[in-house]
């Protein structure tokens, strides 16, 4: 295909996307960081997980992606009762004709396209194994039969950072499957002057439909088309290994603060989280900058600290900044 075409493809994508977040945010009072992160994850074929406080919109947003982007959209408040089949769907006998009992499968909440799940770290491993399965596969299986999802499909899960009581945290490996962590702040005070005049007045937002979904999957097919150079890729992989605290090209920082480094996952996901960023701002190749920018969102979950940085409250995000800061010299040098 001519270079000229797929350079407009790219465009009309970027465009397209940006049409997407400029309704969402219509809706949405600020957070745009956030709207912005969660369609890069979406665009790279990943899940996200949010962390914030309660009130602060995260059901609203999903809800709102879901509509603006013609997606199907299931809501799971997940509690310690909660079962794997109230999500994946269960077998139902049904009555036949002919006297006998044949069992029909009834679909459960995960066969939409967008599932919020909803403190998710509020019921038991068992059923949070369900869903990272179904996020992992894209599949269910409820009586040895397996069941493909749809397409698209993704999970953002929620989880509140403050209230641990009757909580069951997600094991690492778990929380591995998300391709980014999302920390959604409190509003500033003029963001709240602009909630309380949308939420408490007469005038109602209706969000419209600017992508379908078969559009998604089309530039999600475009994202895969990036181009990311050795340079980029050895960028990226410097700064894997250097979240490593046994590995000698590392900063004071990881190797006194932390347990456990980032997994080739992590690495995975930062490239096709690159691109996808690449693809929005209209470009074709991926730059450093697409790397700084999306790190700290895919490693902030797999930095494990240990009992010092825990006990000193380190935060794992400036140990990511620095150690970015770190690689990068380090690659100019």
């Amino acid at each position: 295909m001519d270079i000229e075409v797929k350079e407009q493809q790219f465009k009309e994508a970027s465009k397209r996307i940006a049409e997407v977040k400029e309704e969402v945010q219509r809706f949405i009072v600020g957070q745009g960081d956030i709207v912005e992160a969660v369609l890069w994850t979406i665009l790279a074929g990943g899940h996200t997980l949010l962390e914030g406080l309660p009130g602060v919109g995260k059901t609203m947003l999903v809800r709102s992606l879901s509509e603006v982007m013609d997606l199907s959209f299931s809501r799971i408040q997940f509690t310690p009762d909660l079962m794997p089949t109230d999500i994946t769907g269960t077998m139902v006998m049904k009555q036949a004709r002919d006297d006998q009992h044949p069992f029909v499968f009834h679909e459960g909440p995960l066969f939409h396209h967008l599932v919020l799940a909803d403190e998710i770290n509020r019921s038991t491993p068992k059923t949070q194994s369900a869903l990272l399965e179904a996020m992992a596969e894209r599949t269910v299986t409820v009586v040895g039969e397996t069941m493909t999802l749809e397409k698209p499909f993704f999970v953002l899960a929620t989880q509140n950072p403050i209230d641990l009581e009757g909580t069951y945290p997600l094991p690492e490996a778990q929380v591995d499957r998300f391709m980014s962590k999302l920390l959604v702040s409190y509003p500033s005070k003029q963001e709240l002057k602009q909630i309380i005049k949308r939420t408490t007045g007469t005038d109602a937002v209706f969000l419209e439909k600017k992508l379908s979904h078969t559009e998604l999957l089309s530039i999600q097919a475009l994202v895969k088309e990036i181009i990311v150079t050795e340079e980029m890729i050895d960028f990226a992989i410097d700064l894997i290994d250097a979240t490593h605290p046994s590995g000698d090209d590392t900063t004071l920082g990881i190797k006194q603060f932390v347990e456990y480094g980032s997994g080739p996952r992590g690495l995975q996901n930062i490239i096709l989280m690159a691109k996808a960023r690449a693809l929005t701002l209209g470009r074709y190749h991926v730059s450093t900058g697409d790397i700084k920018k999306v790190a700290p969102l895919v490693l902030r979950h797999r930095i494990i600290l240990n009992f010092e940085g825990e006990a000193m409250n380190v935060k794992t995000d400036d140990l990511i900044h620095e150690l970015i800061d770190f690689v990068q010299k380090g690659v100019q040098r």
